[in-house]
């Protein structure tokens, strides 16, 4: 069986588990914390140069990287919509969209947070600020791009619903993704919904807590 490795409150982790769940695979989930000290030393001595999570673990195969565990399952479980289309010009496309959400969105995000983390009642207001605006800048190109996308109310799901679920998801609980874009906004409560989305919302619900910059009442 597969086993990945991560942790339920993981953007990257999520990433990983929308394409499971939507390719309908069984694997085993080795959660990196603290009371499993023997996973946490498998990410720290297999997993790349800075031992990042999420892991998979496909027999002698280690992976990391969350698109890259994308393609490796699209490569050997296709699904019926696959996860990479098979025209080179169109899973061009999709890996550069794929690119804007973990650069662009995520990694936006991902500098308030950090900022919060580094000491959550003095964060730095001139890189949250910039952050914050990249944020809404991306939120923008996102939201007429959307205008385009033809899978936008489908439930089908691709690399680009699996890097947009987390993205979107804990983006907005950063930058509310308000009435200035309501394709983004639409788009973000149709991800939320679908399956493969969902049982990761619900499995993350615990770690609410955790959230540096607190977790609204909301999703």
């Amino acid at each position: 069986m597969l086993a990945l490795y991560g942790h339920p409150f993981s953007s990257y982790t999520w990433k990983a588990q929308i394409a499971l769940h939507a390719t309908g695979l069984d694997y085993d989930f080795r959660v990196f914390d603290e009371a499993h000290p023997e996973h946490y030393a498998f990410v720290q001595e297999q997993a790349g140069p800075l031992g990042k999570f999420p892991v998979l673990v496909d027999g002698d195969k280690v992976l990391f990287e969350a698109s890259t565990i994308v393609e490796y399952i699209a490569l050997h479980w296709p699904a019926a919509v696959p996860l990479i289309p098979d025209d080179p010009d169109a899973a061009i496309a999709i890996r550069m969209i794929d690119r804007v959400f973990d650069n662009y969105l995520m990694g936006s995000m991902q500098a308030v947070v950090d900022e919060y983390l580094r000491d959550g009642a003095r964060p730095d207001d001139a890189r949250c600020a910039e952050a914050r605006a990249r944020l809404l800048r991306t939120y923008g190109w996102l939201d007429r791009w959307l205008a385009h996308y033809p899978l936008r109310g489908s439930d089908h799901i691709t690399l680009i619903e699996c890097a947009a679920a987390p993205s979107l998801f804990y983006a907005d609980w950063v930058e509310r993704i308000g009435d200035d874009f309501p394709r983004l906004a639409a788009w973000r409560a149709h991800l939320n919904a679908l399956p493969a989305v969902s049982r990761c919302i619900e499995a993350a619900r615990p770690f609410r807590p955790n959230f540096p910059l607190g977790a609204p009442d909301r999703d």
